[in-house]
């Protein structure tokens, strides 16, 4: 089940994607040494499954790589596949990310069709997929096993009662008012804390709420909400009033959030005090009462990382009519768990979040919706037979070679650079020497025991698992730091780096053409896979990475100095992109995509140079293939990456929430920033890909 207390906004700094994927990233992570499943029975090679590779055949000739690198290499292809109606947006990642649904979904086919032994992972995942699948049984329940929490918002009286609700709910895992959850320290790395951060919002973000631009989307929205409470049994004329004062209510939480570009400051998430300390800012929500009842250890310190945003809900708790609080939790409840509800509430939510908010015309079709499903509740123990299905010793091998050519070339630039004091440099190559990579999957695998599923029911089985899950979460807090954790499955198309771990890490989904191929030649798997290790590295320097240190403690460890020269050189990034009109009217916000942009910056010039080395040790490895040199197909391979369609909608809401610049400008503005992509294609100076001069920005 889609959480907004799952994780808390405090990870938002220690988990930076290589991309934003919106779909199934269940959190993947380890607690104990459990038993591996049986040996998966399914042969991948029988599969169909789709291919992202880079082609020749592909290249527009129309286009030159000196004018525009994503239109010659991706014009044709973009052409040639539109956004699908149950999508929001097509490209790569999609595609490779198709991939491994196909075989996902292969995989649970296979365990519903037999009988796994009674209380296995093979038995849990099983049961989650059938309940998933059986839309009469789902439909004929209707609203029903969500009644008795309806009930008993109806029974609330005053704010007291009110804030015992939330109490008891977040307990369960369900809460939508501010995000809960555990988090290293960001001033002791080796220890778990809880954070506490703004959230309570049904819309994107808080611009939604203000800007003259969303008010359609505002109207819909309300429409929205109305349609929810006639579907819970509402009157219509009482939905329609209750809906506008839900959009009040969230409007006054949205006024006290911090936006998504103050967000990127780890400073303004990390905020410790005592339980006695926000029960000040906090007069009618006790602290005290809320971990006794999470039975968590968080009383002595956790973070209140936005204190103007709690202050202002406690406000709410005391000022706001109850009948305003009572279709506030009615509305949000039923939208949490409308996706595992009868047709007429997912198709409510479907209507507003997909179509008018992102332009996505059709739902993705069952199996898709209920692998998401599998992956929300049991991500990483689906993960487990996914990687020995589909993942080779092979491939980690090669990819670990990879990942230390990268690190050697880090090293190499870190070195040389010009702007930086010997000072800040020795810190920034202790923090390059304390990096732990991580591939394809953990070492040690959750353990899934204590989660018990039925044939009961779909919600029933969520619930169960988001309770479950949630426990395993809170645990954590007042314990060390378990460095074997993962934060995504080994099925999802994404890596990440994690700064308080200052780790870096590659799922094996991600292994994948056009990302790395072992039969490729070393052009593509740098361009490709080596670009994307290049970029993870990066964030541990970036804008929000960089003010963590070797340990992963949020510690100033730059000169003043070099953080001004730093700054001069970022801001010319955010200048270039900030120069970007994606729709018309639109640009890119520099300020909000910067760590991407340096990642990209960085990450691509770095496995350039890894490339150079790689060439050098075997000479023979530089001949051209179909007519182009490996600096050219180094640089294609890496506009391949980034090909991707949007529905206009879904262009419009990441331009307001995505830390992720739109791909087509990923593509090419790294390279039009690099004197080898002007070489490799003899490019002069004038040149659309050519940034000289002032325009040109340099950092590493």
């Amino acid at each position: 089940m889609s959480l907004r207390t799952a994780v808390p906004l405090a990870l938002t700094a220690a988990i930076t994607l290589a991309l934003a994927v919106h779909g199934p990233q269940a959190t993947a992570a380890s607690t104990a040494n459990a038993p591996a499943p049986a040996a998966a029975a399914l042969d991948v090679s029988k599969l169909a499954l789709p291919s992202a590779a880079f082609k020749i055949a592909d290249l527009d000739p129309n286009v030159t790589a000196c004018g525009d690198l994503n239109g010659f290499v991706n014009n044709q292809w973009l052409k040639a596949n539109p956004v699908p109606s149950d999508r929001t947006s097509w490209g790569s990642f999609e595609v490779v990310a198709e991939r491994s649904l196909v075989i996902q979904h292969a995989l649970v086919e296979e365990l519903a069709a037999g009988q796994p032994a009674a209380g296995s992972i093979e038995a849990k995942i099983a049961d989650i997929w059938r309940t998933g699948m059986d839309e009469a049984a789902i439909d004929r329940a209707g609203i029903a096993p969500l009644q008795p929490q309806l009930d008993t918002i109806d029974g609330l009286r005053d704010g007291k009662a009110i804030a015992a609700w939330l109490r008891e709910r977040y307990a369960q895992g369900q809460g939508f008012l501010f995000s809960f959850g555990a988090n290293a320290d960001y001033k002791d790395s080796g220890q778990v804390i809880a954070y506490a951060g703004q959230g309570g919002l049904g819309l994107p973000e808080k611009g939604y709420y203000f800007d003259q631009s969303q008010a359609k989307i505002r109207d819909a929205y309300v429409q929205y909400i109305a349609q929810v409470l006639q579907l819970s049994g509402m009157k219509p004329a009482q939905a329609a009033t209750q809906a506008k004062a839900v959009l009040a209510f969230e409007t006054r939480l949205a006024n006290a959030s911090m936006s998504r570009i103050e967000m990127r400051d780890p400073a303004k998430r990390y905020n410790p005090v005592s339980a006695a300390d926000a029960n000040r800012i906090t007069p009618h929500f006790d602290w005290n009462a809320f971990f006794d009842t999470l039975k968590v250890p968080a009383a002595d310190k956790f973070s209140l990382s936005q204190p103007a945003y709690f202050a202002e809900l406690d406000k709410m708790l005391a000022d706001t009519p109850v009948q305003t609080w009572q279709a506030y939790l009615r509305f949000h409840t039923i939208d949490e768990a409308a996706p595992y509800l009868a047709k007429s509430f997912e198709q409510a939510h479907f209507d507003f979040y997909n179509k008018t908010l992102r332009g996505q015309q059709d739902m993705l079709p069952r199996w898709k919706r209920s692998l998401e499903a599998v992956n929300d509740a049991m991500g990483e123990g689906l993960g487990q037979l996914y990687v020995k299905a589909a993942f080779s010793p092979q491939s980690k091998a090669e990819m670990q070679q990879l990942v230390q050519n990268l690190s050697v070339a880090l090293k190499a630039r870190l070195e040389k650079l010009d702007w930086m004091s010997e000072a800040t440099k020795q810190r920034a190559l202790e923090k390059w020497a304390s990096f732990t990579p991580k591939i394809g999957y953990p070492d040690k695998w959750r353990d899934w025991s204590g989660l018990q599923t039925t044939d009961a029911g779909f919600l029933a089985n969520m619930e169960a698992a988001q309770a479950f899950n949630y426990r395993w979460r809170l645990d954590k807090i007042g314990k060390p730091v378990d460095r074997t954790e993962w934060g995504m499955t080994p099925q999802t198309v994404n890596a990440y780096y994690n700064a308080t771990k200052n780790e870096i890490v590659f799922p094996a989904a991600i292994l994948q053409p056009p990302f790395f191929d072992p039969k490729a030649d070393p052009a593509l798997n740098y361009g490709g896979i080596g670009a994307v290790i290049g970029h993870e590295m990066m964030h541990g320097y970036d804008d929000s990475g960089s003010q963590f240190d070797a340990k992963g403690n949020f510690d100033s460890w730059w000169t003043e100095g070099d953080r001004s020269l730093f700054t001069q050189r970022t801001d010319q990034l955010v200048a270039q992109f900030d120069g970007y009109e994606a729709v018309p009217g639109l640009r890119v916000k520099g300020k909000l995509t910067l760590g991407e942009n340096i990642g990209d910056l960085g990450g691509l010039t770095v496995a350039y140079d890894a490339l150079q080395r790689a060439l050098k040790q075997d000479p023979g490895a530089r001949r051209k293939i179909d007519g182009y040199t490996q600096d050219q197909r180094f640089f294609m391979n890496w506009a391949t990456v980034w090909r991707r369609n949007f529905t206009d909608g879904e262009l419009r809401v990441r331009l307001n929430t995505d830390p992720h610049a739109p791909a087509n400008f990923r593509a090419v503005a790294a390279p039009s920033n690099m004197p080898a992509f002007a070489q490799a294609f003899q490019c002069k100076a004038g040149d659309g890909m050519v940034r000289a001069g002032k325009d040109r920005v340099v950092i590493w």
